[in-house]
């Protein structure tokens, strides 16, 4: 074992969003690394074994519902999973489970590994000692800058589920009001710049009084400063870092955090980290249009980074003055720097 330089590593300042190339300290924002895509998933490096002295591996494993990793035994090698987001079946050594947010599965040297994911955006974190799981994890796959999985790869197989599990999803919304399910990548989904908009609930859904849509983003700055006059919002954060600048003030979400912005509120939002998600619940339906004059049609359950012109929200905005919409004021500066 080599010996650590102490008084090196004391003075260091951390390398930031990048992999270092040798064991110093270091820190990636979310989506941040050196990122692969694999048969239809998304893999972002977190640590080499030359960014780790050779103890260990990490990555981030993102990916839609079908996809996965069949039948893998690796000797010598200790691999652990810990499910960050959605839902995984997962076969190790012969036995089989579904496992969601929380929970994890473990391979030990020598044991087969086999998973598919059964919800879109199911990331999984994967650390392995020491080297050789991640040769094995990207094989085949190309590096990309992207922070997203795209979804033109082949149809992933059909999921073969324990006996008992129903395989049946609900993907589309009924077109009116009644008790409905929706998995995880479901909804009318409207596509923003770096950003998709799912409607989860419309005004037709629930008797007109509020619609909910899940806005999936990448990195982006604030938007204009408006308010409502006729609607309130409520913004919850499920993953990710939401900046909420609220009548002057500059709040951060992070996954769980809640703001109540009644109408009247000058408010504005910006994107501060990749693949983050956030809930709107507005309530009534008078605010429904803007979301569908603003955007363009979407059919895949993630956004592709760069398709929409920016242009598309202004006109949709220009050209239905009726939205409920009092623009104010130019986008805030930033107090934070974008990213962090």
């Amino acid at each position: 074992m080599s010996t650590i330089d102490l008084e090196r590593i004391h003075s260091l300042a951390p390398v930031v969003n990048a992999l270092p190339g040798e064991p110093v300290p270091y820190y990636l924002a979310s989506g941040e690394g050196e990122r692969h895509e694999v048969d239809g998933q998304l893999i972002t490096v977190a640590a080499r074994t030359q960014d780790t002295g050779g103890l260990f591996e990490a990555a981030f494993i993102l990916g839609p519902a079908g996809a996965g990793s069949t039948g893998c035994a690796l000797d010598a090698v200790q691999r652990s999973f810990f499910v960050v987001d959605g839902c995984v079946q997962a076969t190790v050594a012969g036995r089989t489970r579904i496992l969601v947010q929380g929970d994890s599965f473990h391979v030990a040297p020598g044991e087969a590994l086999e998973y598919r994911l059964l919800s879109h955006m199911t990331r999984l974190f994967m650390f392995s000692a020491p080297g050789g799981a991640l040769a094995d994890l990207l094989g085949g796959g190309v590096r990309t800058e992207r922070h997203l999985f795209t979804m033109d790869s082949p149809a992933p197989a059909q999921l073969q589920l324990p006996q008992g599990v129903e395989s049946g999803r609900s993907l589309h919304l009924p077109t009116v009001q009644g008790g409905y399910f929706l998995n995880a990548g479901g909804g009318d989904h409207r596509a923003w710049p770096d950003a998709l908009n799912s409607y989860l609930a419309r005004p037709s859904n629930t008797g007109g009084r509020y619609f909910a849509v899940n806005t999936l983003a990448a990195v982006q700055p604030y938007i204009i400063r408006h308010f409502h006059r006729l609607h309130t919002e409520n913004f919850i954060c499920l993953s990710g870092r939401v900046w909420l600048w609220v009548n002057g003030q500059e709040l951060l979400l992070t996954a769980g955090d809640f703001l109540h912005a009644p109408a009247g509120t000058i408010h504005s939002f910006a994107i501060g980290a990749h693949n983050t998600q956030m809930l709107g619940l507005l309530t009534g339906g008078v605010f429904e249009k803007f979301f569908d004059v603003t955007s363009g049609p979407a059919h895949a359950p993630v956004y592709s980074e760069g398709l929409v012109d920016p242009s598309t929200v202004i006109a949709g905005i220009q050209s239905n003055p009726d939205l409920d919409l009092q623009v104010v004021g130019p986008p805030p500066e930033r107090t934070i720097a974008p990213g962090l």
